[in-house]
């Protein structure tokens, strides 16, 4: 279940076992070897965002070599700014984009949040995780996100006459729809992968910021989510509608978490199909 824009997943759910439909070797393969080129060609960087309400620890990534590339935000899930998200930076960065994961919970604590053992089987855990997300608020989010594409913008690298893209998972697909609302001039696509709570019955409900956003959206959702909550892919879909905004809302036939390598609900072939996705809706609007 959800609260606000925090997404748990239940337990039932994540003991689920994976797709039984994966990758050929082959395409393993090629895959892994994606994942080393990136390492190889991508300069990879910590660093520290002074925001509105302290100071956030962040990865930032871009390519070798001299030049400037469009900027990205990725959002991460509810367990933080981790080697799985730092992974995703070195790939996107390979592939042509400056790219910034932040920490979610710089309020809280330092990533990695959080940190090793976690188990999200043992009630302990997950509450933790639920503490640290209550932290974060609409407000606050909205005002992370605005000084992480500021920074992004000061940066060398950052391609500035470009649009920018932002993605977000679980619950940083929230957040993700928060920050395309709060700069319409600088977001040209967004993207959600089974993010949490896009849709609720409140008035901070991402999907009333629609009518804000000039970006192209791609909502991927997750089918237990769909279950849980059917109704929301269709008022999705009649809000892009409203506001003329193109958009593209589908369920795949993957658990909530499919896309975080190592969750799991992880599914690898449904994991490369939304970065096929991802990488087409970036090339179409920042490229």
């Amino acid at each position: 279940m959800c609260d606000d824009d925090i997404c748990q997943i239940p337990a039932e759910d994540m003991s689920m076992s994976r797709r039984a439909f994966g990758l050929s070797a082959g395409a393993a393969a090629a895959l892994a070897a994606a994942h080393a080129y990136a390492a190889e060609t991508v300069v990879e960087k910590n660093v520290d965002i002074r925001t509105a309400d302290g100071v956030c620890d962040a990865a930032l990534y871009y390519p070798q070599g001299t030049g400037a590339w469009p900027a990205v935000l990725i959002w991460t899930d509810n367990q933080g700014l981790r080697p799985v998200f730092r992974e995703m930076g070195k790939r996107l960065a390979s592939q042509g984009y400056t790219v910034l994961a932040p920490n979610p919970f710089y309020r809280s604590r330092r990533a990695p949040v959080p940190g090793d053992g976690f188990d999200f089987d043992k009630a302990e855990d997950r509450a933790k995780i639920t503490a640290l997300a209550a932290t974060l608020t609409p407000e606050g989010t909205t005002r992370d996100g605005v000084a992480f594409l500021a920074y992004l913008d000061a940066q060398p690298q950052t391609d500035k006459r470009k649009k920018a893209g932002v993605q977000g998972y679980c619950m940083g697909g929230p957040l993700a729809f928060r920050t395309a609302a709060a700069l319409p001039g600088r977001i040209g696509a967004a993207m959600t992968c089974h993010g949490g709570n896009l849709v609720t019955d409140t008035p901070s409900s991402p999907h009333l910021l629609i009518p804000t956003m000039k970006a192209e959206v791609h909502c991927a959702v997750a089918q237990n989510d769909d279950m849980r909550q059917p109704d929301a892919k269709d008022k999705l879909k009649a809000a892009f509608d409203a506001a003329r905004l193109p958009a593209t809302v589908q369920v795949y036939p993957a658990n909530h978490g499919w896309c975080v390598r190592g969750s799991p609900a992880y599914d690898e072939a449904s994991a490369e199909r939304a970065w096929t996705e991802l990488s087409a809706l970036y090339k179409k609007h920042l490229a």
